[in-house]
């Protein structure tokens, strides 16, 4: 007799079925695992066995071979233990094969027959519902399988889901998670001056565009950065649920807790290329891929790995991040803002001749060279933060603050809602091809304007084109129907310019 029980194989953001078939056949002892299973797949065997001993069972005295299908479809992850466990029972006569047939399962076990939780459980939760199935998870994922639709069995250990499924003792159905309340960052109002670079932070929130801000030390880049979040608008329900999927994979989705707020991700600058792109042994997202639909702000920009940085330039065009392995290939979303800051220099005092080091200028040459000209090329707005001085940080608090800024910005969002509605895209800086120039060809004089400039500041096709999306931002921030003559100026004075041979 074989038994079967369904779950799946974690391949990104996709969740494939997987078969759990369990045959025991006469013979020496033995308990066999094949099916191309990583180590913790391997490792199964023991915490199963542990598990239905600590239920007073005996396994029985066969051979016993458990074979995941399909065969050549890498499965790793610990989530196998609760679906082999399950089939070994309902091969044994303990649980009924065919009440199993109507779930995807997926859990890890401990030796005391508990279910522990797992990632990846909204995706199993939603493959099933897409299957018609029912899910069995564990208790403590309940709530983060719920979100998915009805028909799911949360239960605290094995033996209670015995239980359950022969009418001893029913399992209630569990609630979705809160929903955490949305949360700003900081106010701008803690950022005193620098009203360029907070107007080109606003352009860059409402248009969903990267941006570089170039400054010296405690000129506010790092607060101005933090306060992003806070002007702009929370996560609508298709969008926090493709976050907490990314979340879920990643095994940060605590407490089955969907949220409102757009991930922020400032991991540093001593990063790895798997830890911010994603991969590693067994694939994981990286912090791209974790700041999804959100911000991901690199501080000290230079001081990253340059083969580290320029491993961002095709998610920054893409919107993508895939990972390449001989068995596997693995794509992440990875839509991100972001938003970068560095010093002018290794000193930081470029434009400051008393404090400014003895190898200027030379020295701010050679830093800003370590970033490469084409992932300069793929942000939107470059700004110069300037110093703060004493007389800055006496004045009293601005009188706009992230309420207001993010009121604006959430005009112009709702304003590219309506336009992009059957468009894959959401923003004007996704906007590219035919559906750009539909939306932002300029009048005129903004046209005669961008050639002009195109061919002074020497802009690549890419440099143009990103022209028109931030000057589209700009238009709509103005309520304005067609791209102007001042709206290419205003984009074009946050451009960084080439290089002059």
């Amino acid at each position: 007799m074989v038994a079967s029980v369904s779950t799946v194989a974690y391949l990104g953001l996709e969740a494939r079925s997987v078969e759990v078939q369990v045959q025991l056949i006469p013979g020496l002892p033995a308990f066999n695992v094949v099916g191309l299973g990583d180590k913790a797949v391997g490792e199964s065997r023991e915490r199963v066995r542990g598990a239905i001993a600590a239920m007073g069972l005996a396994l029985p005295p066969k051979r016993i071979v458990v074979n995941l299908s399909p065969a050549d479809l890498p499965k790793e992850g610990s989530h196998f233990d609760l679906p082999i466990a399950l089939a070994l029972l309902a091969a044994m006569g303990v649980v009924d094969a065919e009440t199993l047939a109507d779930y995807v399962v997926v859990g890890e076990l401990s030796l005391d027959a508990r279910i522990a939780p797992s990632p990846g459980v909204l995706l199993a939760a939603l493959h099933a519902s897409e299957e018609g199935k029912g899910l069995v998870c564990p208790a403590a994922q309940g709530s983060e399988a719920a979100w998915a639709g009805s028909g799911v069995l949360a239960a605290p250990d094995i033996l209670s889901l015995i239980n359950h499924f022969k009418g001893h003792g029913l399992l209630g159905a569990p609630e979705p998670g809160e929903a955490d309340d949305w949360v700003g960052g900081p106010d701008l109002r803690q950022v005193k001056g620098q009203e360029t670079a907070k107007r080109a932070l606003e352009i860059a929130a409402a248009g969903g565009h990267n941006m570089l801000m170039v400054g010296p030390p405690g000129a506010g880049k790092s607060l101005m950065a933090s306060c992003l979040p806070g002007i702009l608008p929370p996560l609508d329900a298709a969008e926090a649920l493709e976050v907490s999927m990314v979340a879920s994979v990643a095994g940060t989705l605590t407490g089955g807790r969907l949220t409102r707020n757009r991930p922020y991700r400032a991991p540093h600058h001593s990063a790895s290329m798997a830890a911010l792109v994603g991969g590693g042994l067994k694939v994981k997202p990286g912090e791209v891929s974790l700041a999804h639909l959100g911000v991901l702000f690199l501080d000290e920009l230079p001081e990253f790995q340059r083969a580290v940085l320029d491993s961002l330039r095709q998610p920054l065009e893409t919107g993508t991040v895939s990972v390449a392995r001989a068995n596997a290939h693995v794509t992440f979303p990875a839509r991100v803002q972001l938003i970068a800051a560095m010093n002018p220099c290794r000193c930081g005092h470029l434009g400051d001749a008393a404090l400014a080091c003895s190898r200027a200028p030379k020295c701010a040459a050679d830093y800003q060279a370590k970033v490469s000209g084409p992932l300069l090329d793929r942000i939107d707005l470059h700004v110069e933060v300037q110093a703060v001085s004493a007389a800055d940080l006496v004045l009293p608090p601005p009188t706009e603050g992230s309420a207001e800024v993010g009121a604006r910005v959430a005009a112009a969002r709702a304003v590219q809602q309506g336009r992009y509605a059957g468009h894959p895209v959401r923003t004007n800086a996704e906007a590219d091809g035919v559906l750009l120039e539909e939306v932002a060809t300029p009048d005129e004089a903004g046209r005669k304007l961008l050639a002009q400039a195109s061919e002074a500041m020497r802009l690549s096709a890419r440099g143009y084109t990103r022209i028109l999306r931030v000057a589209r931002t700009i238009a709509d921030l103005a309520g304005a129907e067609q791209v102007g003559r001042i709206h290419v100026a205003e984009a074009l004075s946050y451009r960084r310019q080439a290089p002059r041979s």
